[in-house]
């Protein structure tokens, strides 16, 4: 079965089983803080490391979280340790963090400009995103601030790439004024 299969079922059971238990929000706080963690590259390491026996990477796992989490997302990395599938926590949380802005109607926007932007331009932005057909009625913006764009910017949502960028527009040029030479 593929790790994507894996993680889609086990975040579904997850998410299922936290809207059951009326702590759909606390789980959802606990996986966001799993996901941070898994960007550490040592502690994502240990959880994917076949060397390691599942019982240490279990007493590692409640060392961090124990008393952090609620006992519903523990049950459940238990679980996952008893089944042998630690090494797909990671996967998992992604999963469980994409089904949770399906069910909840967010839309995450990564928004890429050549200098950061003021909170009206941010709102500004948000709400022609809302009013759009292509999005969710709520919206999360991730901002990135990336000089080489030149100036405009870059929206990326759900596999959606909008490039309304100074440097993408001089690329398209370039392009042109090549094409046209040639011929």
């Amino acid at each position: 079965m593929s790790v994507t299969r894996i993680a889609s079922r086990y975040a579904k059971s997850l998410l299922d089983l936290s809207q059951e238990q009326n702590k759909l929000e606390k789980v959802t706080g606990d996986v966001q803080a799993f996901q941070k963690a898994t960007e550490q590259r040592d502690f994502f390491l240990l959880l994917k490391s076949p060397i390691v026996n599942p019982d240490k990477k279990g007493t590692i796992l409640k060392e961090i979280f124990g008393g952090k989490f609620d006992e519903l997302t523990m049950a459940f990395i238990n679980i996952t340790l008893r089944k042998g599938r630690e090494s797909y926590l990671p996967e998992i949380a992604k999963e469980f963090m994409a089904q949770y802005q399906a069910l909840k109607h967010v839309s995450t926007v990564k928004l890429t400009t050549a200098t950061a932007l003021s909170d009206d331009a941010l709102n500004a932005i948000k709400v022609q995103l809302q009013g759009s057909s292509q999005t969710q009625a709520n919206i999360e913006i991730e901002t990135a601030v990336d000089p080489n764009i030149i100036g405009g910017f870059v929206i990326e949502f759900d596999d959606k790439l909008y490039d309304a960028s100074v440097a993408h527009k001089l690329n398209n040029l370039r392009k042109e004024f090549s094409g046209t030479q040639q011929a």
